[in-house]
Order: C-alpha cells, then structure tokens, then sequence
C-alpha cells in the first residue's frame, strides 16, 4: 500500500473514531460546535502519534465494539451508583498491571480503552506496565484489565504473551 493511501486511511479512521466518541458522549445536538473540536483533535492526534499502517481485523472489530457498549454502560452504572449512595463503597488505590501486548499501538489502544472498564482510569503507561486508578481496589480489576487486552490482541492481530511466573 502506497504511503498516502496509508496516510489518509488513517486520517479517515482517525476521524470516524473522534466522531463515534463526539456523539457518544455529546449526543446529536452539538455538531456545530463538535466538528471543530474533531479537527483540532485529529491534528493533534497526527502530531503526536505520526499515521502508520496498522490492520485492524474486521470481525474483532465488531466484537469489540460490543464490548466497549456494554462496559461504557456497566461503567456509567457503576460510578453512578457510588455517587448517589448515601455511603459510597470506594477503597482508591493505584495497581500497576502487567501488560501482554507488544510495544505499539495496541498498548496505547488498551491504555485508552481502560477508561470504559467500571471504576478505572489510565494513570501512566511505561514499559511493560500499565498503572491504573481505580475506585475500589476490592472490584476484580485485573480480570477485567485482562478481558480487555484480550479483546484489543484480537482487534489488532497481536500475540498475547506469556506473563512470567510471580506477576
């Protein structure tokens, strides 16, 4: 594939993903105010982090964006639902989580994505470590954590590997 037709893949890709996360989260009414915001966050996006090829497979794709649906609206539910209780359960706590990706794009995909997963929130990305917020370190994070990078290596066509014995 020549070099501006991978470029404008992922300037197209790039811009409908900015576009699904607008409306998911500004609903229809904001556009006028939305495409701009998109704009500036593409260009953004291209300084930071260059266009490259990267393949996602199609199949996947749909698989995880049911995942990311259900654990948007699992997420939404949950720190809901701490936040109105009269006694909200929260035990904070920072974890630091062994990743199994390779070095790349689907490390700062999963980064980005362990947003969605209930009471989490992407703290720092070094290495082979994910650091992650969470609300309540008594919620079982880590299989979540692992669900997600499951679905991500399969999104991206990555091999999981091994975690070494003691993580």
């Amino acid at each position: 594939m020549p070099v501006g037709r991978a470029i404008f893949g992922t300037v197209c890709m790039r811009t409908l993903l900015l576009a699904l996360l607008w409306w998911a989260l500004a609903g229809d009414a904001a556009w006028g105010f939305g495409a701009p915001v998109i704009l500036v966050a593409l260009g953004a996006s291209i300084a930071l982090q260059p266009a490259r090829r990267v393949r996602l497979e199609a199949g996947a794709l749909v698989r995880f964006a049911a995942f990311f649906l259900v654990q948007s609206v699992r997420a939404g539910i949950d720190v809901a639902a701490r936040a109105l209780s009269l006694r909200p359960s929260l035990a904070p706590a920072l974890l630091d989580y062994r990743l199994r990706l390779p070095p790349g794009a689907a490390r700062v995909f999963l980064a980005d994505t362990v947003s969605l997963l209930p009471g989490t929130l992407s703290a720092e990305l070094v290495g082979d470590l994910l650091r992650v917020h969470v609300l309540d370190a008594r919620m079982p994070v880590e299989q979540g954590l692992r669900a997600a990078e499951t679905r991500v290596a399969a999104l991206f066509g990555a091999t999981l590997s091994r975690p070494a014995e003691g993580r």
